[in-house]
């Protein structure tokens, strides 16, 4: 889980603090950077396993690029910087498995990592130049500290003290000059020696060689950070049937849907407990009604002689229909429901815009949903609370109407000066009263700007280039969208 992220340096974030609870969204005109947010963790997602270069051309640039590391540095009227940084703190799984299956179990699990990147203009016979890392860490956070750091309201006694568990007094990875240094922290292991790394040699992260054998800790952060995902479901990815051999676990993408879902009715799940699969069906379904607007079964095909499963959808009529034949937005409910009811379903989740495809009136049920998979901080860790947390972002004001007042943050453009040079950056705002700027000290949003953005169409119409009356221009509608926002919930509540 992150709970908070300062960045630095990187695209259009000169210096930049997030605080994140289970579930937060983040809203804003288009172009602001709403999406640089998700490149940035995208960007640590990658670096946890990948090359300082593979990650860095594996982001996208402005122009859809993503063949030049310095599309990442924050740029000024004439130059570009030549570092970023990441401060992260993260709550980790108590226990995961390395990429040879041994188990890491941690020796605590509220962490901070920070790392700092430089780029090496090219050197003779290297035309693209390079990646350097400054310095990087991975350290605890002491118990003592939990109340000034975990800022979102939640359970101390249900939650906080199920998810920070352990004991720790010195850091699992520093920088001392221009090495690195691994620590030793596998209890079984006496007498274990920390491993030195020449920084300015390094092609990775020294977390991302994390094992369970050494630094089983660091290997669960980096295991967090692996579990970091933009859900971005694509229709023929969930449309596709799945061989009996595929992945058991839904991509990013939507793939291995049907897999997914006949693993959570018929298999075995978290710690060997059996769902009956008529339930987990009828949980689907409870899940879709609201946003359908029709009772919906659904269920999997299993093929033996092609040895395919398919998702299949039902109606009112009770016909089934194979999901080929299903809508895009159908789809996605189903996706989003499936990963709700998966124990198995862990880490960040960013959604960019949830409204695009979704009827206006429809919206405010799958931002409920999207609230629903994340982790309920008033109850303890386990199969049926898994540590799950939603961020999307958003340019439309129904969203930002219908999300609870302390999960909303506004990004707008600002212009600042360093070094004589003007940039092109970002301010964070909150809404007034809420934790987010009573606790976290980011500014609040003034009154005025809430409601230009939550009533765009309340601003002086221009006329339209045909001459034609537009519809926002009849004075019975501008009449009747005039609302008072102080005493009204939203326009969808008339």
């Amino acid at each position: 889980m992150l709970t908070r992220l300062r960045i630095k340096g990187f695209k259009n974030f000169l210096d930049a603090e997030f605080h994140f609870g289970p579930f937060t969204c983040i809203a804003g005109w288009n172009g602001v950077g709403k999406s640089n947010l998700f490149d940035a963790i995208g960007f640590l997602n990658m670096l946890a396993e990948k090359s300082l270069l593979e990650a860095a051309v594996s982001v996208r640039d402005s122009e859809g690029k993503n063949n030049d590391p310095r599309s990442l540095f924050i740029h000024s009227t004439s130059q570009t910087t030549d570092e970023m940084s990441f401060d992260a703190d993260l709550i980790v799984p108590k226990e995961g498995q390395d990429d040879l299956g041994q188990r890491a179990v941690a020796s605590y699990t509220f962490l901070n990592y920070r790392l700092t990147i430089a780029y090496w203009p090219q050197q003779e016979g290297d035309e693209r130049g390079s990646l350097q890392i400054v310095s990087e860490s991975l350290s605890y956070i002491p118990k003592s500290q939990a109340a000034k750091r975990l800022l979102f309201p939640h359970s101390v006694k249900e939650w906080r003290d199920s998810v920070i568990t352990g004991r720790r007094s010195s850091p699992f990875i520093s920088t001392e000059g221009d090495v690195v240094k691994l620590h030793q922290d596998n209890k079984n292991k006496k007498g274990g020696r920390t491993k030195e790394f020449a920084r300015v040699s390094l092609p990775r992260t020294v977390l991302s060689t994390a094992n369970a054998s050494e630094s089983p800790t660091a290997l669960l952060a980096r295991r967090e950070m692996q579990s970091w995902q933009v859900l971005q479901l694509e229709p023929n990815k969930l449309r596709a049937p799945d061989g009996f051999y595929a992945p058991t676990k839904m991509g990013s993408d939507g793939s291995h849907l049907p897999a997914t879902l006949y693993r959570l009715a018929q298999g075995t799940v978290g710690n060997g407990g059996v769902r009956d699969a008529d339930r987990v069906y009828a949980d689907i379904a409870n899940s879709l009604t609201p946003l359908i607007n029709d009772a919906v079964q659904v269920q999997v095909d299993r093929d033996i002689k092609r040895e395919l499963y398919t998702l299949k959808a039902a109606g009112r009529d009770n016909q089934f229909y194979a999901a080929r034949a299903l809508s895009d937005g159908t789809l996605r409910f189903i996706a989003l429901a499936v990963m709700k009811s998966d124990p198995l379903s862990v880490g960040l989740v960013c959604m960019e815009e949830p409204e695009n495809g979704i009827h206006p009136q429809r919206i405010d049920s799958i931002v409920e949903l999207l609230q629903e998979i994340a982790i309920d901080v008033y109850d303890r860790v386990d199969e049926e609370n898994p540590l799950r947390q939603v961020i999307v972002n958003t340019h439309s004001p129904i969203v930002a109407r219908c999300v609870p007042e302390d999960t909303l943050l506004f990004l707008e453009n600002h212009q600042a000066e360093v070094e004589e040079q003007r940039v092109s950056t970002v301010r964070v705002y909150g809404l007034s009263g809420t934790w987010r700027v009573t606790k976290a000290n980011q500014p609040a949003m003034s009154q005025g700007r809430v409601l230009q953005y939550l009533a765009p169409v309340l601003s002086d119409p221009q006329p339209s280039d045909t001459g034609a009356k537009r519809v926002i221009d009849r004075n019975d509608v501008r009449e009747q969208l005039c609302l008072d926002f102080r005493n009204q919930k939203s326009i969808d509540d008339r």
